[in-house]
């Protein structure tokens, strides 16, 4: 899948990274139109280029070609905030037409580049809670676009970590304590917790060294179990985070499948990549004249459920054949 999907973004892109290096020039004559673009993984991240095909082919269909009617400036912000912030101001000094924002990290140093210059994002918790917009129907400002998923989508994870490993007494929850959308969802586990025996705990996280530490030092007591929330950080060391529950045999949530793909035990959650081919609706809605605060923000309509049986055999668990059958998808 990787090969394919990195086949299929250089072919899209065409000679976008050729071009890249005109960054600072001015616009191009004659009706071209301007779409920037902060990606919020890295460059040869092959989920981050699944998300950004989806959204250039998504304009394709729409009738936007890069190279022809329109031109694409990308910039991969690789959850590190230094560059999310020099990039935002980059893209905004292109005088852009529209921006695309990939995730809550790429969204805030936007608006704080720009009140005008409309910007749709896309894989972001809670756009009213983190101050992006101004409510979910009538956003009101200069952005909109399409949320992950609501505060309540933690109780389910904490009951799918308790169907799928029962005797769990402690879960940790790993977090970004700097997305307000974690802070809501470890509220709504933390509500949920006495009915189902568990105690919660909060493992905050800032960077790898981090998750490694925090990890290791919640893996020292008995009968744990974690749930990682949705946030940039997680996602760029996604892979980190699968081995070490490996390592410490700890039975973990993820919010989406990209992590049991990789070796993880379980997932919840909406389908990324389709966000990013509705983002590309709302792209093209704007650049035909609609303001982005008349445009409501979204939220998923369908969640997907993933299991990876190999990981479960090796934490011994037996996986309930109930929750078997709710699966939207087995890994064998």
């Amino acid at each position: 899948m990787f090969d394919m999907r990195r086949r299929d973004f250089i072919a899209l892109l065409g000679g976008a990274a050729a071009t890249w290096s005109l960054a600072a020039r001015a616009q191009q004559p004659g009706g071209m139109r301007r779409i920037g673009v902060l990606a919020g993984l890295s460059a040869d991240d092959a989920q981050g280029q699944a998300r950004l095909v989806a959204f250039v082919q998504g304009l394709q269909q729409l009738g936007w070609t890069d190279g022809r009617n329109v031109r694409i400036d990308f910039r991969w912000g690789a959850g590190d905030a230094d560059r999310f912030r020099r990039y935002a101001t980059e893209l905004i000094a292109l005088a852009p037409d529209v921006v695309l924002a990939s995730g809550s990290p790429a969204v805030g140093p936007l608006l704080h580049a720009t009140r005008t210059v409309p910007v749709v994002f896309a894989s972001v918790g809670d756009p009213v809670g983190a101050g992006y917009v101004t409510n979910l129907a009538r956003p009101g400002g200069n952005a909109t676009g399409f949320m992950l998923f609501e505060y309540g989508i933690g109780t389910k994870w904490l009951e799918l970590l308790k169907e799928i490993a029962s005797d769990v007494r402690r879960v940790g929850v790993l977090r970004d304590a700097a997305v307000a959308s974690g802070i809501g969802q470890f509220g709504a586990i933390q509500a949920l917790a006495p009915s189902l025996g568990v105690d919660v705990v909060p493992v905050n996280v800032g960077d790898a060294s981090d998750i490694e530490q925090a990890v290791a030092a919640f893996a020292g007591g008995p009968k744990g179990g974690l749930i990682v929330t949705g946030s940039a950080l997680a996602f760029v060391h996604r892979d980190q985070i699968v081995t070490l529950a490996a390592g410490h045999k700890l039975p973990v949530v993820y919010f989406e499948r990209y992590f049991v793909a990789g070796g993880g035990l379980l997932s919840y959650g909406p389908d990324f990549v389709d966000q990013y081919r509705h983002a590309a609706g709302y792209v093209d809605r704007i650049l035909k004249g609609e303001k982005p605060g008349d445009l409501p923000v979204q939220a998923p309509t369908k969640y997907e459920l993933v299991i990876n049986m190999k990981t479960a055999k090796a934490l011994g668990l037996e996986v309930p054949p109930m929750l078997l059958a709710r699966a939207d998808e087995v890994i064998e």
